[in-house]
């Protein structure tokens, strides 16, 4: 997957939210973790009230990480996205896309990643 200068790779998982940015060029990568924007889960209800309460919490952690997401490609603060996210979480994460996180969306990977670093990333990304 080429990667573009200032390509954001979300990587979501059950209880971290983490961006990196892609600071080299499509032809040599470079990521570098940017700060994360704390995420205010608790205006958000899971995508099933029939789970249990830690799945529900979850849900509601990768729907606040979306619409930030989206705010931030909304306002031109992203142009190139990359999600990963755990299988499920990503299924999940998928419902919630806007229009604009669709067109922003160069790929997804359904892996938990969520303690990986940059060369371990663009190793997993580069494998697909």
């Amino acid at each position: 997957m080429l990667l573009p200068h200032g390509t954001v790779i979300a990587v979501i998982d059950a209880r971290n939210f983490r961006l990196l940015r892609n600071i080299g060029d499509e032809a040599n990568p470079e990521l570098a973790e940017a700060p994360a924007p704390h995420l205010d889960a608790h205006n958000h209800s899971g995508a099933s009230h029939h789970g249990s309460t830690v799945t529900m919490a979850h849900d509601a952690h990768a729907n606040a990480a979306i619409e930030w997401l989206a705010q931030e490609v909304q306002g031109h603060r992203i142009a190139h996205l990359v999600v990963i996210a755990a299988p499920r979480s990503l299924g999940e994460l998928r419902k919630a896309y806007t229009k604009g996180i669709e067109q922003a969306l160069l790929g997804e990977l359904a892996k938990d990643l969520g303690e990986a670093r940059g060369p371990e990333i663009l190793a997993q990304l580069r494998g697909r």
